[in-house]
């Protein structure tokens, strides 16, 4: 009986832990994907005016990321989404919802 009452504890102590800790986990996720996002932005917006760009160019890897380049190496969102530079008059995306950089 008490083993039974044990168990009962420990199940619910974990219904209880699970679902916050996925919570806390998808919003670390989202707050360093919107960083590297910054990240992205930053550079890109340094790209465009040191390369005098129109607002429409799009900037690909190769004009960012390299050892002497904006980036050293190419941001990954941790929740495995892929990023879109876009046009420098707007902001670098991600394409997991929730991931948006507020610009």
């Amino acid at each position: 009986m008490e083993i039974m009452i044990v168990v009962a504890i420990i199940g619910l102590l974990l219904a209880i832990a699970v679902p916050n800790f996925l919570k806390s986990r998808q919003l670390a996720q989202s707050r360093a994907c919107i960083n590297n996002l910054r990240q992205i932005q930053a550079s890109k917006q340094v790209w465009g005016v040191e390369k005098s760009k129109a607002p429409t160019d799009v900037p690909t890897d190769a004009d960012l990321i390299g050892p002497l380049l904006y980036l050293k190496v190419k941001p990954v969102c941790p929740a495995g989404g892929t990023y879109s530079y876009n046009a420098l008059s707007q902001p670098v995306t991600c394409s997991v919802e929730g991931h948006t950089l507020q610009w």
